[in-house]
């Protein structure tokens, strides 16, 4: 029997703890910047809670067996991608990650923009110098320029942060491209730190998500592969997220370099993360069916909205879209002013674009988009 869940239901997030609705408490302003959406978490995974806090048992956790189970089986089923236990480092977010391969490698940083602002601000708390060069815009797809990375390398320059899946482009990268960016790093001699956070929320019929990690036994090695069930199941406040390294060297230098500074895991947090791996699949399959409709909505909107234009989103709930065309100083100030707040350009290396989230019910969504057509309207009058 196939599983109904409730997608439609807006939940009233205001005036409690929600850092994406708080932001702009007291204003009449539709939250849709942060990337947390608007449905409640799978009623696989609150089950699987309501039983442990029933147990009552909250101390210190470690992964479980099962739990690592649950994760390589996931892995197994969706990717072919074969994970020994003894790869996995388990971490209270992704971002803690992409700042310990930062420190692990403890080199030169080299990355693409636009792109999730920690990986812009890691390799500076690192101390390190980092280079980044543009994506490129070809043919209304986001793509890697391979002659602007060989340009700008230098020889500090050990490390490469992959997104994968883009935030906040939505591109999926084909296997043309990571073969040519595998190619690459293995020519200049490369580590990958690969976020990979996305990769459960791949929208287009007939494409796979491929882990960086699985492209050659070899070339695992040098790579930090960063997963997480937080944004596909909406659980982010559980705070569980994991590392996945082949090669033993770069795992002791990643777990050194985590030493007295990160915290354990919540024991929540392993509770929710092994319900969405082992019970979630029938949620995720109803939840793309709503993203993608919901990315119909949106990209369908922006294309009759004189001064927005944005790419097809092959993966995400992220609607990256164009502002520069409104002829606005500030275009998130500005659609903040009329009603609706998108995360900004500026921070993603993109100053004049504006991101939007739509993992939201449907009837939220369309007033979001009925707010962002009048404000363009204001300013063509």
């Amino acid at each position: 029997m196939t599983k109904s869940y409730d997608f439609g239901s807006v939940i009233d997030r205001s005036g409690g703890d929600s850092m994406k609705w708080n932001k702009y408490a007291g204003r009449d302003v539709l939250p849709m910047w942060i990337a947390d959406m608007d449905f409640p978490a799978s009623p696989e995974i609150l089950a699987a809670l309501g039983r442990r806090l029933v147990q009552g048992d909250l101390g210190y956790a470690v992964p479980s067996a099962s739990l690592l189970e649950a994760v390589r089986a996931h892995l197994n089923r969706e990717y072919g991608w074969a994970v020994d236990p003894d790869w996995f480092v388990w971490l209270p977010g992704l971002v803690t990650g992409i700042n310990l391969a930062c420190r692990a490698v403890n080199s030169g940083v080299l990355s693409a923009t636009p792109v999730y602002p920690p990986f812009l601000s890691a390799p500076g708390l690192a101390g390190l110098p980092l280079v980044s060069v543009p994506l490129r815009l070809a043919e209304k797809r986001w793509t890697w320029d391979f002659d602007a990375l060989e340009a700008a390398l230098t020889p500090d320059i050990r490390l490469l942060l992959l997104c994968h899946p883009h935030n906040p482009t939505g591109s999926v990268w084909n296997e043309e491209e990571l073969s040519g960016l595998a190619a690459f790093c293995e020519r200049r001699g490369l580590y990958v730190c690969s976020d990979e956070i996305h990769c459960d929320l791949v929208l287009d019929a007939g494409r796979r998500h491929r882990p960086f990690a699985a492209l050659g036994h070899g070339f695992a090695e040098r790579c930090i592969t960063l997963m997480a069930p937080s944004k596909t199941w909406n659980i982010p406040g559980m705070g569980c997220a994991f590392a996945v390294i082949p090669g033993s060297v770069l795992r002791r230098r990643f777990l050194h370099a985590m030493e007295g500074v990160v915290p354990h895991v919540n024991v929540l947090g392993f509770v929710a993360a092994e319900a969405a791996y082992r019970e979630g699949h029938a949620w995720r399959m109803a939840l793309l069916d709503v993203l993608r409709a919901n990315r119909v909505r949106v990209e369908n909107a922006i294309k009759t909205m004189d001064g927005l234009a944005m790419t097809h989103v092959e993966a995400t709930y992220l609607a990256w879209i164009d502002a520069r065309g409104l002829g606005v100083d500030d275009p998130t100030a500005f659609f903040e002013a009329h009603g609706i707040g998108l995360s900004c350009g500026r921070p993603f290396g993109a100053p004049g674009w504006v991101r939007l989230n739509f993992g939201c019910p449907e009837r939220t969504l369309e007033t979001g988009l009925v707010r962002m057509r009048r404000a363009v309207e204001s300013v063509r009058r």
